[in-house]
């Protein structure tokens, strides 16, 4: 597909580092047009401000991503968006209608990263559950609520959530020795409904939906908190461009639309294996 107007385009949130940069930078390859949100506008501003962060610097931005998108031929809209604040969201998809005039492909994966996703249920607040809540289900409602009409009227669309295993998996251990935290937890179970109770109210509207669960991906943030935390190489994960690979497949392969039913559930890693998307990152 040509670059130029008439192609199709895509929001990926959360795309200055991580998953999210993987998933614009695949889906720019396989010729979408992309634009992409975060916090984080230029390299050097980023700082992890998880339980572990302690706010040390961590790479990716906005400028890098879109400079990737440009570099693989493809038209590219950075727009600086946060969770927490709903009338950035609204702006960016209408930014999106506005110089493009459609969407075809939504790939919610921004996530809150502050304080406490991994703190025990005796320390978690009421406040740090509540922004958990407002920044992990009711900002993608707040998204979703904007892209749709707009994908509706484009003639339909793929979104992708990015999900987790702790959306439906119960840990073996407590929070801190191998477990995971209440408020992400809850947060990510809520978001996991979203897309087979919608792959069925709007299947009329010709949008797929689907949850992808990427497995344990070693990001930016995931490697620097090891390295800080002397855990670096303990546990081994997959690079996010694995991630990004099927997300892009999801929304672009005719196999994927035929193949995969809207309100799946995807496994990352083992579609990605198992369809040949990505070299075995286990092996290298």
């Amino acid at each position: 597909m040509a670059s130029g107007e008439g192609g199709r385009t895509a929001l990926v949130t959360g795309a200055s580092r991580g998953i999210g940069r993987a998933a614009a930078v695949a889906l720019a390859r396989a010729g979408v047009d992309v634009a992409v949100t975060a916090r984080t506008r230029r390299e050097g501003e980023g700082t992890d401000d998880s339980d572990t962060g302690g706010g040390r610097p961590i790479p990716g931005s906005l400028e890098t991503t879109a400079a990737e998108i440009t570099a693989a031929g493809r038209r590219v809209m950075a727009v600086v968006a946060d969770l927490h604040d709903h009338d950035s969201l609204v702006a960016a998809v209408e930014h999106v209608r506005d110089e493009w005039g459609r969407l075809d492909v939504l790939v919610n994966n921004a996530v809150d990263t502050g304080p406490g996703s991994m703190v025990p249920f005796a320390d978690l607040t009421v406040g740090q559950l509540e922004r958990k809540l407002m920044a992990n289900v009711v900002a993608q409602a707040v998204i979703l609520k904007a892209a749709v009409p707009l994908m509706a009227s484009g003639g339909g669309g793929v979104v992708v959530d990015v999900s987790s295993h702790v959306a439906t998996g119960d840990p073996t251990a407590p929070v801190g020795e191998g477990g995971w935290g209440l408020a992400y937890a809850a947060s990510k179970a809520a978001f996991h409904r979203f897309a087979p109770i919608l792959a069925l109210e709007l299947a009329g509207q010709g949008i797929r939906f689907y949850n992808l669960d990427p497995g344990y991906v070693e990001t930016e943030r995931q490697l620097a908190n090891a390295a800080a935390l002397g855990l670096a190489g303990r546990y081994r994960g997959a690079p996010p461009s694995v991630p990004g690979a099927v997300i892009a497949w999801l929304a672009t392969s005719p196999e994927a639309e035929d193949g995969i039913a809207s309100g799946a559930t995807v496994v990352a890693q083992r579609v990605a294996l198992e369809r040949g998307l990505h070299p075995d990152w286990r092996r290298a």
